[in-house]
């Protein structure tokens, strides 16, 4: 659009957007991103007035979240649904009834979200759940479940954010509440980090998370691409992996307002996340048979050329498909011999042609899923779903 100019922050890229051309710049780490963005780009961003400048950002790899519910087929099940499709990265999910059997994440916990029960029940936390939570370092805590429960957390976990339940009497999923309140700490996480903070110097409106734009993008991309549903999107950037995929690949559908949901891979990379790439890379029994069939040797992985970035990326997807198929039982497994398209946006669609990402798909459908389904494959070149996204949003 005129008058408009759209910025993304990634953990490895700049992408600056105009109604008329985009461009890509890599990142300086050894300056402030504010800094580096204004040395690339500031003469650009001087045009423009702050009401007119749109930014999204994954720069910090998103919020991170630990779920702590009831059971798998509900309280988890949807909280970690409405914590992917708000762009937030999930590291653990615990059972509550089984909480002493865990292990302390090592890492600060972004948000730790607390679920379980309908309204109508009561008593469900105790003792176990405070322990824990002394033990734990975290920055945000919100409670989602049975309101007769609330009462009682609140007397015992400091600075507790009380949200209506997000299970209703007929177990049903009630987002709204908690993907508003997961949205708008993003905003304010961001506002804490001096590096991006920064970045209202030159925008007067609210810094939204990349994969939160994407998902709201899903459902306009058929008028730029042709894409043919059920579909799913592979966004593979410097730290993480996102998936995004019609909501008809699951069996076990959750009715709410997305027409497409979402999944994170924090640790597939191919800068930031590379060596936790190259060690998931070593962990699959088919990785060298896939190194053999694109003519390298596992010797790949101690160069630093432009081949063997190629490498890893095609190696990306591969295991990325591997994590969502019955080989790798993980959050949800797709129907991926129902998939008509496969869209691949990110970093990846600058370094690989359309050849090598068909070439490493294929490979994955007849040695996994022994199969010749062909789905086709779409690449968005030139960011335009992110540009269609962040477009839309202001």
């Amino acid at each position: 659009m005129v008058n408009k100019l759209s910025i993304d922050v990634g953990s490895t890229y700049f992408k600056v957007a105009t109604g008329a051309s985009i461009e890509q710049h890599f990142r300086d780490f050894n300056k402030e991103i504010f800094d580096d963005l204004n040395h690339k780009c500031g003469e650009l961003i001087s045009k423009y007035k702050k009401e007119d400048v749109y930014i999204c950002s994954s720069a910090n790899g998103g919020l991170s979240t630990l779920i702590i519910g009831i059971t798998d087929s509900f309280s988890l099940k949807y909280a970690k649904n409405i914590a992917f499709n708000s762009g937030i990265n999930i590291i653990d999910t615990i059972i509550y009834q089984n909480i002493e059997e865990y292990s302390i994440p090592s890492e600060q916990v972004d948000v730790v979200i607390v679920v379980g029960g309908i309204d109508s029940t009561s008593n469900i936390f105790g003792n176990s759940l405070y322990s824990y939570l002394n033990s734990l370092n975290y920055s945000n805590i919100v409670f989602v479940g049975s309101s007769q429960d609330a009462p009682s957390l609140e007397k015992n976990i400091n600075d507790l954010v009380v949200l209506p339940n997000i299970i209703d009497n007929k177990l049903h999923i009630v987002e709204e509440s908690l993907k508003s309140y997961l949205t708008n700490l993003y905003q304010l996480d961001i506002m804490g980090k001096e590096d991006i903070k920064s970045l209202y110097d030159i925008t007067s409106n609210q810094i939204y998370s990349t994969p939160y734009i994407v998902n709201k993008t899903l459902p306009l991309i058929d008028a730029n691409f042709s894409v043919v549903d059920p579909f799913i999107l592979i966004d593979i950037g410097g730290a993480t992996t996102d998936i995004h995929y019609s909501k008809d690949l699951v069996d076990e559908n959750i009715v709410t307002n997305n027409e497409y949901d979402r999944l994170v891979f924090k640790k597939l990379g191919v800068y930031k996340s590379k060596e936790s790439l190259i060690f998931t890379a070593k962990n699959n029994e088919f990785t060298y048979e896939l190194l053999t069939h694109l003519k390298v040797t596992e010797y790949i992985f101690e160069e630093t050329s432009e081949k063997a970035t190629k490498i890893l990326m095609q190696l990306a997807i591969f295991l990325v498909l591997c994590k969502m198929s019955h080989y790798k039982q993980t959050y949800i497994n797709l129907k991926l011999l129902s998939i008509n398209s496969i869209v691949l946006t990110g970093g990846i669609t600058k370094v690989l042609s359309d050849d090598e990402v068909e070439d490493i798909i294929s490979f994955f459908y007849q040695k996994i899923l022994n199969s010749k389904h062909n789905p086709s494959i779409v690449m968005d070149h030139n960011y335009d779903i992110w540009t269609l996204g962040i477009t839309n949003k202001g």
